[in-house]
């Protein structure tokens, strides 16, 4: 949807920002869900698995992790993977 609003393109930059100290990190992210999907399983599942692979790959302990759906993506909408295909 957000595709649709004028200046509501897609940025490189947009999407994770993480705060690193010493020992520790804390994740923001952004991410865009399936329309019909439950939220709440989404998010916990993203928390988990990113919480996992973080520790695992650097050895920092994930504080915390934000997430915030910025879009949904309605079933009529093509991945940007999808239509780069395409051209």
């Amino acid at each position: 949807m957000r595709d649709r609003v004028p200046g509501g393109g897609r940025s490189v930059t947009r999407g994770v920002k993480a705060e690193v100290g010493e020992v520790e990190t804390v994740l923001d992210l952004e991410i865009v869900v399936d329309y019909g999907v439950s939220i709440g399983d989404v998010t916990r599942g993203v928390r988990e698995d990113v919480i996992s692979a973080v520790e695992r790959m650097t050895s920092l302990e994930v504080v915390e992790v934000n997430i915030v759906v910025s879009d949904v993506k309605l079933p009529d909408e093509q991945d940007d993977e999808s239509d780069s295909r395409l051209q």
